[in-house]
Formats: structure tokens, sequence, C-alpha cells
């Protein structure tokens, strides 16, 4: 086992290049129109593994977290929680997160500002140490996603909460249990509450809570160190605080964004291909949507989806809604398979408002959609042609690799470090599948 020195190297791809800074950006090269075929393996869920390392400051013990997905997300973690004086080992896709002898409270803005997962250490520092500052997170530019929802929860549970110059201060003596009741189901804010209320004195209840498979995932991470929650994955969730949490060994659920990926990969390169593993009902309204489409999703396996596309898929109207509704995560890459799906029509985003910024790159390959508000009123055509593009966030940039899948000639994608915030190695991926593309170092002058 190899002690955590450069979690850049560790817990990222170090093979790709992630920094948008360097002075020869990398774009991803795409020759589109080549058929996939075969099983591709889903990594641990992105969302999944940062809160579970954040919910390992929770424990007076060593904690081990499986299936940790190798990701630039994953690395600045890592490196917040370095600086909050955590050991981590790496092993394989396994993390070993000590937080035993825990000692500092305040998260450094250079590291914080650049993932809004990072937030989530509010809640464990607080119940921890009874003192926490965090500095207000960044992200992808996707819409305003405040934090006013995790501030009043922990003023709920007894803490004094400031925010100044752009940080967060909490402090407490103790945290008590409280009634909590979200005026939307955010997944942050249920998480951040869930993992302060562990070793809080008391009962908590979170009414209107999230119910991501996601959080289900926290909340067993959560059973197994010890704490009593009851109800995740349901709008109400109970949490008996326990006086200290023990270390776990604990396996990540698979990505259900990027099993979702994959099987809309297959579906725009007319391609017939496996995926395992997967939780197939947490991909529920993806697969409805398919199918809605002309796709057939065939149970291989209790964990193994494969897609057969449709001679023709046709359009359907798509609105996002917080789980079990249509993922906003999945919007921007069904997008693009309504672009070349015959007919028109309409996807609706409800989640944030600021997440069409795939929409200028996709006409830009000759796709036909146009905006108004919140809404995407898309006509199908019969075709894309490759063209450069500029990733805006994660899932853009991965809408724009299935759109160059699929296009005529050769797509080039700027903004990878977008693209490796959230998938492990899509590129190897997607040429075992049989796909051609590359990586390459380009002056940003000549692209």
């Amino acid at each position: 086992m190899q002690t955590q020195e450069t979690p850049t190297t560790l817990l990222s791809n170090a093979s790709e290049p992630v920094s948008p800074l360097q002075a020869n950006k990398p774009v991803l090269q795409i020759w589109g129109h080549q058929p996939l075929q075969g099983q591709v393996r889903i990594s641990g869920a992105k969302n999944s593994a940062l809160v579970l390392m954040a919910g390992a400051l929770l424990a007076s013990e060593g904690c081990r977290l499986r299936n940790v997905p190798a990701l630039a997300d994953i690395a600045s973690m890592g490196e917040i929680l370095l600086a909050l004086g955590v050991k981590l080992q790496r092993d394989g896709d396994a993390l070993d997160i000590d937080a035993s002898h825990l000692k500092h409270y305040q998260a450094p803005y250079e590291l914080v500002s650049q993932l809004r997962a990072s937030f989530f250490a509010i809640g464990p520092l607080l119940a921890r140490l009874g003192i926490a500052k965090v500095p207000l997170p960044g992200g992808c530019a996707i819409g305003a996603r405040p934090v006013e929802l995790h501030v009043r929860g922990l003023q709920a549970l007894g803490a004094d909460v400031q925010i100044e110059h752009g940080v967060v201060t909490a402090y407490t003596r103790k945290l008590r249990g409280a009634r909590i009741y979200l005026d939307y189901p955010s997944v942050g804010a249920t998480e951040t509450l869930m993992m302060a209320a562990t070793l809080a004195e008391g009962e908590t209840l979170i009414e209107n809570a999230a119910q991501e498979p996601e959080v289900v995932d926290l909340a067993n991470f959560c059973r197994a160190m010890g704490a009593k929650i009851r109800g995740a994955g349901t709008n109400t969730i109970s949490i008996v605080g326990v006086p200290r949490l023990h270390g776990a060994d604990y396996q990540i659920i698979p990505d259900r964004i990027e099993a979702g990926t994959f099987l809309l990969a297959g579906a725009i390169t007319q391609s017939e291909i496996s995926l395992a593993p997967v939780i197939p009902d947490h991909l529920t309204p993806v697969i409805a949507k398919l199918q809605a489409m002309g796709a057939r999703i065939i149970n291989d396996s209790a964990n193994t989806l494969r897609i057969i596309p449709a001679d023709v898929h046709t359009g359907t109207d798509i609105e996002t809604f917080p789980y079990p509704g249509f993922p906003t995560d999945m919007q921007a890459l069904f997008m693009t398979l309504l672009a070349v799906s015959e007919g028109d029509s309409l996807v609706t985003e409800t989640v944030f408002e600021n997440r069409f910024g795939h929409v200028p790159e996709l006409n830009r390959m000759g796709a036909d959609i146009r905006l108004k508000g919140s809404h995407a009123f898309i006509r199908g055509v019969p075709f894309l042609s490759g063209a450069p593009v500029v990733a805006t966030d994660l899932r853009a940039a991965a809408a724009l690799v299935l759109a160059g899948l699929a296009a005529e000639g050769q797509t080039t994608i700027q903004g990878l470090h977008h693209l490796d915030r959230g998938y492990e190695n899509l590129e190897g991926k997607l040429r075992q599948l049989g796909a051609k593309l590359q990586r390459v170092s380009t002056n940003p002058s000549t692209v």
C-alpha cells in the first residue's frame, strides 16, 4: 500500500492532463461514425465517493472506501482532507482515510473554491470538533446553488453560523437533534445535515429530504460506522445521534450517470453495448426515456444492462426533476441524442438555470436547437458534422463527446478539465468499445 503524498498523482488519472492552466491545453479529437461493441465497466459513483470521503471525518477510527474512481474531483477532495490533517492511502480503487487525529477545522480557500463538494466537510467538522470554517464552494458554473438550506439546518441543530468575507464559520458546544424541513429537496443539504446529526444529541428529522441513490449510499456508509439512520431514500429521514462512530470498510455504488452516458453512446452510434456493474433501479427514468424513443434495454443479469438501439430514434419531451424524476445530469446527453432523432422534442430544465451551455456547441455541429428561458426546442436533423467545440461544464463535455462519436468527420473538444472531473478513463473505455479518438496537447492559439 502506498502512502498518499501527492493526491493529484494518486487520486486522479496521472496519465491524463487535467489542468486548464497548462501552456499547452489538451484537446480531444474524435473521428465519428465508428460502430461500438463489447462491454464496458462502470466506475464508482463520483457524487457518492466525494460525500463519503467527507463522511469519513465523522469516524474516530480509520475507514476504507472501495470502488473509488480516479478523477480530478477525487484528487481535489483528497487535498482538502490532507489539509485538515487526515491521513490518506490509495491502494488500487480502495482509499484508506484515517481521521482519528482530526484537529484542523479550517479548509483552505484555494482548494474549496475549485470543488463544490468540499462544502460537505462542514457537517462532520462541526459534529467532531464543535467548530468549522469552510469557504463558500466552487465547481461547475451551471447556476445558483446556495448554501442557505445547509446553514438554516445547522442552526436548527444548535450551531451559531456566520458568513463573512466568503467564509462560513460554525460553532457549537453540542449539536442537538431537531426537526428540519427543507424548502427544496437539496442533495447537498440533506447529506450535510444527515452527517452532522449522526453525532448530535437526540433525534433529528429531515423532512422533504432528497431521495437520490447517493443519499442512500451515504446513509448506508454512516450505518456501517455505527450511525442510527432510518428512512434514507424516502422524503423523511430520521437520525438518532450516537456518542461516536467507528471505522468501516465500504463499497461505493456504481455511477448511474456514467452508466446512462454509455447507454446513450450505444444509442447515438447505433451500437449494441453492455455495461456492468449497474443498479438498474437507479436508471429507471433514463431507461424509460430511451424506451420511449425506440431503444430496447435488456437486463442480462442483476447488474448488467445491454442496449439495442432503434433503427431510427423518435423525439420525446424531457423535464428534469429531483430524484426519482429525470436527472438534470443526463439532460445535456439526451439533448444530443434528440438532436439526431426523428421529429420535434422539448427539453425543460427545472433544476439549474444555466445548464444549456452545450446548445451553441451542438448547433455549431449542425443541430437545430432553439432556447427560450428554461426550454430547449429541438428539431431532429439527419446527422451532425464534426467541428471544433468547447465544453462549458462536466455534463456538457460528455454531451459533446457523444456528438463527436455520432458526427461525420472530426470533432475537436476543448475544456477537458471539465470531463476529467467526473469520468474515469472515458477515452480508454470508448476506445475499448471501438471508438476512434485521442487526446493531444495543442497550443491554444492553434485550436
